[in-house]
């Protein structure tokens, strides 16, 4: 006889004593705390004057007392992180878009158990898993592409994911098989199945595996480094980079020196301008994340 049956609710059912509420208050209190105070010292070194800068000895600033917007208009003028910006911006908004295209496709045409040779690919996509290609063999197989210093090259290598094509598969073989046999009946293509079937009730997971590339493409790095020469074909990250351990460059510190600007309330007027357009996204995409879950939930 289990526990519920006997009328007696396992420990983990009981509702929390007062101690054990206010305990994780405080425990949820701590943990916001320690997420959003680097957060704020950002911000408000960010907007920390020369002067006040000075006064507290070019450390980081929590609250300003004179907040200025100096910062964001020396970094911003100058056009580099302005034009890094709108690069990673498009490769972000080309790369998500050709990834999710190839990505449920591939998951769509994987859930198939008609598939022609399913197994097979299936094989060769999770194999990709334990074989994954080194970095010279990458850089050759570029170079040999001719996609140096493009921007095909920051999405080319990384067009499609193992991991989210595999979730996308799972998802569409979770979908009720009589959907699909209905629409065959009615004498629909395996195309129409997919664009007006599969796809509008797979509008949860396609959300949170654009999210999985959006930030993968936004935060790219090593890529634009190992494949970009050319400097003003940087995106944002890697001009971030530049301003924290080299502040931005000869021509950007003689401009910053010229708008008399703390060299750490640029830093951290580059950091935001990085994190906050990706950061964005998330609070529009959190209900196709709780629908998701529901829809996962849901059988028959």
């Amino acid at each position: 006889m289990s526990m519920l049956s006997a009328g007696i609710r396992p420990p983990w059912m009981e509702r929390p004593t007062p101690l054990g509420r206010t305990a994780k208050f405080v425990v949820l209190a701590a943990v916001v705390l320690v997420v959003l105070y680097p957060f704020g010292l950002a911000v408000g070194t960010s907007l920390t004057g020369h002067e006040e800068s000075i006064a507290n000895g070019g450390s980081y600033v929590l609250f300003p007392e004179h907040p200025t917007l100096d910062a964001y208009r020396a970094v911003l003028s100058g056009g580099a992180v302005s034009h890094a910006v709108l690069v990673s911006v498009a490769v972000t908004l080309a790369g998500t878009l050709l990834s999710l295209i190839c990505t449920v496709f591939l998951g769509y045409g994987l859930s198939r158990k008609d598939l022609v040779g399913g197994k097979p690919i299936l094989f060769m996509v999770l194999g990709t898993f334990l074989f994954a290609p080194g970095m010279i063999p990458s850089y050759l197989t570029v170079k040999e592409l001719g996609l140096l210093d493009t921007y095909a090259a920051l999405i080319v290598p990384v067009l499609v994911n193992t991991f989210n094509v595999i979730v996308v598969r799972a998802f569409f073989q979770g979908l009720p098989d009589e959907l699909f046999d209905a629409a065959r009946i009615d004498g629909a293509s395996e195309w129409r199945i997919l664009f007006r079937i599969a796809i509008p009730l797979s509008k949860a997971v396609i959300a949170v595996v654009g999210l999985f590339y959006a930030v993968s493409y936004w935060n790219t790095f090593f890529n634009a480094i190992l494949y970009l020469n050319d400097s003003t074909m940087y995106p944002i990250q890697v001009i971030l980079r530049q301003y924290i351990f080299m502040g931005g460059g000869p021509a950007a510190s003689e401009q910053l020196i010229s708008r008399n600007v703390p060299a750490s309330s640029i830093q951290m007027a580059v950091l935001l301008i990085a994190m906050i357009p990706i950061l964005a996204v998330y609070p529009f995409l959190q209900k196709y994340f709780v629908k998701g879950v529901l829809t996962g939930a849901i059988k028959g």
